[in-house]
């Protein structure tokens, strides 16, 4: 039986311990090169003690593989002095660090990068990607090989350990499996001529790097696809591959991400059951002598420990844990495990990616901005005091990193409880993992000795009482009437999901915003037996959600019976008896339709709660005005414009302006982290 703890030998390397961060795309690159942002993502995860970080996920490694989520490019010798960079900064902190290269094939686009038709065995579109691809031809094959072999060179020649060649979904993964591989030449029809393709770049790129140089492969265990490979299937490609003596480590994961739901099962949000393909990768192990790797859904250090006492695997990749937590292992090592900072699944650093976007962590705003925001909070010079007012996410973040600072802290809340918008958020099946954010919040301030007031709603007397040198508003918004005829007939999310209107029967609910609150709410409803019907004004149902949440989201509104309506905006509502008449209206031909429904819900946003900020403005140092140049910078941004006022005022997430949890969380560290 093996500890996540334990040393582990791979190839001619060491491990510290058995926990990888496995290859991602974070869209950190400038000009598909790992400059000094990609660099410090990763060098963070090797100041917390992981044992190996694998950089690159998709690397391209040729034109007609163009990047479509901010993929690395090795395609060229520019990219090594920037790779011999980031491997010096990533072993300075004793961490191994390799390299993922691949052709996308079919899974990309081609209407970006040179316009070059995609490749594929096959002309089958992926539905994820859109792309009809070329098929390939027997010229094409040595120049894929050929294109593999230089990208290896140059991952070599830039001081990585190793390289991984990813096969799962991409062009090699593409040959392996005969839902998508339809030829009937060589490299088709039987497991062996569907494998042939891969051991020629197998061989092509062993014989670039030599014998001592480690080489993975991230292949599939169970593509769990009617017509795709079966777990039979994979059992026998890892037994060829183990029997070219060529692979160090093979990285094992399952489904087939050909579509939003697929790539949902893979990299998976909150509603979907965490680590589930840990037997695949098991049944995998059993049957090869290979060191097995296995990341999906692994988020917890108790589901890691299961993972490889179980002899389910050998390495186990914590990779969105890592972006939660990057000094998981070492908090581990000084026997904090209580305060790690959990992943939970929140899917919005792998949406945003897919929405063209840098990564970032929904709950560590540290993610990703390692040269300007801090993950470690250092002390202060001299201890100050500082009132927060609202016990959301956003305040007990501005409250943490405060007594972490070493400040005297006053935290008031005028519920009973914290949490704040995050207890709703909570309230659906789908969304109520959520609620780990706040807990482990809550946690950490008690952790610091942060007492909260509870039931006590903060007048500008209870601030001037407490003689604060910084006063953080974080009291958050309200949802509003519409500001349409009769919008006073409408309800909030919050009315329903607080329990203060009982809402049956027919329901519409109307979506002006496009993010998870409208989802949360009408699960809810449906769950409790209402009929509904939502509706939105964006051409797409959930619109500012990436693919992996709002497919899970749709999926669990469809299974319970909600039907959907796009492009219709709510414009009147009229009183019909015990009902409501409402009118909605086409955004683009401006017909108008009626529905008569027994309740209408009309999400919109927040309006900002800031009557307390506006009543301690004129009393305070800064005029609660932030210098956007010092926060962009990452320096104190709370400026002295005001020398006869007695304290400096910052106002955080929705008590600014309707946005998310991340929002609120990055206001909250941006401000205290340097004050």
């Amino acid at each position: 039986m093996s500890d996540i703890l334990e040393p582990f030998q791979l190839g001619t390397v060491t491990l510290r311990n058995r926990i990888v961060s496995t290859a991602h795309a974070p869209n950190l690159v400038e000009n598909g090169h790992p400059k000094t942002r990609y660099r410090l993502y990763h060098e963070e995860k090797a100041k917390g003690g992981v044992a190996l970080t694998m950089i690159g996920g998709s690397t391209n490694i040729a034109p007609d593989s163009p990047s479509v989520f901010g993929q690395l490019d090795a395609g060229d010798d520019t990219i090594i002095p920037w790779f011999q960079e980031l491997t010096r900064g990533v072993k300075t902190h004793g961490a191994a660090v390799m390299c993922q290269i691949t052709h996308m094939g079919r899974r990309t686009a081609w209407d970006d990068g040179h316009w070059l038709p995609v490749l594929a065995p096959s002309g089958l579109r992926e539905r994820a990607h859109r792309a009809f691809p070329k098929v390939m031809e027997a010229e094409d094959f040595a120049r894929v090989i050929g294109d593999f072999a230089a990208a290896a060179r140059r991952v070599q020649a830039g001081g990585f350990d190793g390289l991984e060649l990813l096969s799962h979904s991409h062009l090699l993964g593409q040959f392996l499996s005969p839902a998508t591989n339809q030829r009937e030449d060589a490299y088709g029809g039987s497991l062996a001529n569907r494998m042939r393709l891969t051991l020629q770049v197998l061989d092509a790129v062993r014989a670039e790097v030599g014998p001592d140089f480690i080489l993975s492969m991230r292949i599939t265990g169970d593509e769990e696809l009617d017509g795709g490979l079966s777990a039979e299937d994979c059992i026998e490609a890892a037994k060829m591959l183990e029997a070219t003596g060529q692979v160090d480590l093979l990285n094992i994961l399952a489904g087939a991400p050909y579509d939003d739901l697929g790539l949902a099962g893979w990299v998976r949000p909150m509603g979907l059951p965490s680590a589930p393909h840990i037997p695949v990768a098991g049944r995998i192990r059993a049957a090869v002598n290979l060191p097995i790797l296995h990341a999906g859904g692994i988020a917890d250090l108790a589901t890691a420990r299961h993972a490889v006492a179980g002899g389910h695997v050998d390495l186990v990749g914590m990779t969105r844990a890592h972006m939660a937590d990057p000094h998981l292992v070492a908090k581990l090592l000084r026997g904090e495990e209580d305060r790690i900072r959990p992943c939970v699944g929140l899917g919005y650093c792998v949406d945003r990616v897919n929405q063209g976007k840098p990564a970032v962590c929904g709950q560590n705003a540290a993610t990703g901005r390692e040269a300007v925001l801090p993950h470690v909070i250092t002390k202060s010079a001299q201890r100050k005091k500082v009132v927060v007012i609202g016990g959301g996410p956003g305040g007990m973040e501005a409250a943490r990193v405060s007594a972490l600072r070493g400040h005297q802290v006053v935290l008031f809340e005028a519920s009973d409880r914290l949490g704040g918008q995050l207890a709703l958020a909570a309230k659906s099946r789908t969304r109520r993992q959520i609620w780990g954010v706040a807990d482990w919040l809550i946690s950490e301030l008690a952790a610091l000795g942060v007492e909260p007031r509870l039931n006590h709603y903060a007048e500008p007397e209870d601030i001037h009482a407490e003689s604060p040198d910084l006063v953080v508003i974080a009291t958050g918004g309200w949802p509003d009437p519409p500001s349409i005829p009769g919008g006073e007939l409408a309800l909030s999310s919050w009315d329903v999901l607080t329990g203060a209107a009982r809402v049956s029967g027919e329901v519409l609910l109307c979506d002006e915003v496009g993010d998870q609150p409208a989802a949360v709410v009408a699960e809810y409803m449906a769950s409790a037996g209402a009929s509904v019907e939502l509706a939105t004004p964006d051409r797409a149902l959930l619109h500012d959600l990436g693919p992996t949440t709002s497919a899970v989201a749709l999926r669990d509104l469809a299974r319970a019976g909600v039907s959907f309506t796009c492009l219709y905006e709510p414009a009147k509502l009229m009183r019909e008896g015990n009902r409501i008449k409402a009118t909605l209206r086409h955004v683009l031909t401006k017909e108008e339709v009626t529905r008569e429904v027994d309740h209408v819900i009309i999400e919109h946003g927040a309006t900002p709660m800031d009557e307390l900020f506006h009543a301690l403005k004129a009393g305070s140092r800064n005029a609660g005005q932030l210098d956007h140049q010092a926060l962009i910078a990452g320096a104190n941004p709370l400026q002295t414009l005001n020398k006869s006022g007695t304290y400096h005022l910052a106002r955080i997430g929705d008590a600014v302006t309707s946005r998310n949890l991340h929002a609120a969380l990055l206001d909250a560290l941006r401000i205290c982290a340097f004050y």
